[in-house]
């Protein structure tokens, strides 16, 4: 049995699910995700929120079930509330300054490294 597939994905305020045979988009303020879930899992939408059940007992299956469970849940998280993440530079003369389009990193080398920001990313 998975751990992550028994629990339904919560479905916070603002987000709207649309759930046709296995092809599940989910849209929020931060934009739009869709994903299609594997032929093994049966997908269903509750009152609970979004729930997720092997088809069969088969090891592909049980492995299909929790990962698209997993999935699901970043989506949801995703167009809700958005990833982010906090980088920690230590060490002395370790520095980091963000440009408009660059970030410039002194790590150490002899040369400062340029990273280029992609879109849709802010630093």
């Amino acid at each position: 049995m998975s751990r992550v597939g028994k629990n339904p994905v919560a479905i916070p305020q603002g987000v709207t699910v649309d759930l046709k045979g296995q092809a599940l988009k989910v849209k929020g303020k931060r934009g739009e995700l869709s994903l299609v879930v594997h032929d093994d899992v049966e997908v269903s939408k509750t009152d609970k929120g979004i729930a997720f059940k092997p088809r069969s007992d088969s090891r592909r299956a049980r492995m299909q079930w929790g990962t698209a469970r997993a999935r699901a849940n970043n989506m949801v998280k995703g167009v809700s509330d958005g990833f982010t993440v906090n980088l920690e530079i230590n060490g002395v003369g370790y520095r980091a300054q963000a440009d408009a389009k660059n970030l410039k990193l002194q790590l150490g080398f002899s040369h400062d490294v340029e990273v280029p920001i992609p879109a849709g990313i802010q630093i």
